[in-house]
């Protein structure tokens, strides 16, 4: 072969027995028969799952669930440090108490009224219009700066003690289930003025310990006692010259309240309370009707001349609930087996009605508020504030707490109606007006004063923003063609 002639191609040798050529032996085909061989071929350590077998669930360790609840507990902390939640807590529970008390009201009042010869709606149209007048109250409680409650407290207690005496003039003060403690303005209006003596023990009291606390006189028992005890027990004769002892335990707790929060000594505090639990007791075994009430605690039966009727049917009405009660306007009770199913003995209506669920639903409400007012008390750095709060949650939590174990039969029955929720406009009044109270104290928190101001731009933008939709004319679309 010459240089000058192509090179001839080079043969590969065929395959014994075939006429085909023998394949090259190279690498890489070799590479490419082993990487389809290995696809081809199962994995001995990953075998293949069965048809119809299914992975079996993941447990979750015990260190993913304390995690979660340290999550959740970290959660619910942040919300409650937040600057408005009391705010919110006061506002919402308040008025979902309100609106829950009336509508119970109306459907455990109605037979009550047939029988008396009324309109089914009659204690109905009072409340509402007690709830009315007290919104304006709470809205009056909520606007008026903390200088004009203090100054508002002295006359209050004035007019208090003058209509206190006035309960006790011939012709003036009304009867009502054995207790004198009402006065008649004509017709079906009646007032109850120890319920206003509740407030104005309240803020008396509070603005009397914020301006011995200003001296720094607190730090001696004659002016920790004096003139509180003493105003404390004119309000308490006042009031048991009535024969009301319920209102007079509610404005006891009052006192003790205020006392714990002023800093009493626990010798002083335990003497205190060893003295007004030896003249309740002196009370009590004074007075047939007392002690009979004091007897029907935990009581299954009527007894004896059915002296424990009321408690009994109180607890029957409960057992009648279930879990998720008969349905509104569906109790049995209410049709003259329990006497006040309306006032004091509602709670037991709501128990039948609207069964385990509702109670506790009222129970979380009132608990929310106490709470709210615990905070209140516990965050604010101006004394008045702090005592009067503390005095207002004592208040409200300790009538919750004395009308709904009546109720139970875990207390006597003392004959006070549950705050916010029973029929009473002489209760409801001066209740609302210091939830009011609370309510004031809390936006006057600087951390809810600078958030609601936050927020006050952002609500006015979107108002704006909701006239402007609603101002503009909806234009009808028209066919083309057409002018």
């Amino acid at each position: 072969m010459t240089p000058d002639q192509p090179a001839a191609p080079r043969s590969r040798p065929a395959r014994p027995g075939t006429g085909r050529p023998a394949p090259r032996s190279g690498g890489a085909p070799r590479l490419r028969e082993a990487v389809r061989a290995k696809g081809r071929a199962p994995s001995p350590a990953r075998p293949r799952a069965t048809a119809g077998a299914s992975r079996p669930p993941r447990r979750p360790s015990r260190g993913n669930a304390l995690d979660a609840l340290r999550g959740l507990q970290q959660r619910l902390r942040r919300a409650w440090d937040r600057p408005l939640t009391a705010y919110y807590l006061l506002l919402g529970g308040s008025l979902l108490i309100l609106v829950l008390g009336l509508v119970m009201v109306y459907s455990a009042s109605q037979i009550k009224a047939l029988q008396s010869g009324l309109s089914p709606s009659y204690f109905f149209r009072k409340q509402l219009f007690a709830a009315v007048l007290g919104g304006a109250l709470m809205l009056l409680a909520v606007r008026m700066p903390i200088k004009l409650h203090r100054a508002f407290a002295y006359p209050l207690l004035a007019v208090s003690v003058f209509l206190m005496c006035l309960v006790q003039v011939p012709g003036m003060g009304i009867a009502v289930n054995g207790n004198q403690n009402w006065i008649s303005f004509g017709g079906p209006f009646l007032l109850q003025p120890s319920e206003f003596g509740k407030l104005a023990l309240v803020l008396w009291g509070a603005d009397l310990l914020a301006r011995k606390q200003d001296k720094r006189l607190l730090a001696q028992w004659k002016h920790l006692l004096v003139p509180l005890v003493p105003a404390t027990g004119m309000l308490l004769g006042l009031i048991m010259l009535g024969g009301d002892m319920g209102t007079a335990i509610i404005l006891t707790a009052i006192l003790f309240g205020l006392l714990w929060l002023a800093g009493a000594p626990t010798r002083l505090f335990v003497g205190v309370l060893a003295f007004a639990g030896a003249i309740g007791m002196l009370l009590i075994k004074t007075s047939a009707n007392r002690m009979s009430r004091l007897a029907c605690i935990g009581a299954t039966e009527p007894g004896a001349h059915d002296q424990c009727w009321q408690a009994v049917h109180g607890i029957y009405a409960l057992a009648n609930g279930g879990w998720f009660g008969s349905g509104l306007g569906a109790s049995m009770e209410k049709w003259g087996e329990l006497p006040e199913p309306h006032t004091d003995f509602i709670f037991a209506i709501t128990g039948e009605e609207l069964g385990l669920a509702g109670t506790l639903s009222v129970l979380v409400l009132f608990a929310a508020l106490g709470y709210a007012g615990i905070r209140v008390a516990g965050r604010t750095e101006d004394p008045f504030v702090r005592y009067a709060a503390g005095g207002v949650t004592t208040w409200i939590t300790a009538q919750a707490v004395v009308n709904i174990g009546a109720v139970l039969g875990l207390l006597p029955i003392a004959g006070v109606p549950l705050p916010l929720f029973s029929y009473g406009g002489s209760a409801l009044l001066p209740t609302m007006f210091a939830v009011g109270l609370l309510i004031a104290f809390a936006r006057a928190e600087p951390g809810a004063r600078a958030a609601l101001a936050m927020r006050q731009p952002a609500l006015r933008k979107k108002l704006a923003r909701v006239r402007r939709k609603t101002m503009r004319r909806p234009v009808k679309r028209r066919p083309s063609g057409e002018r």
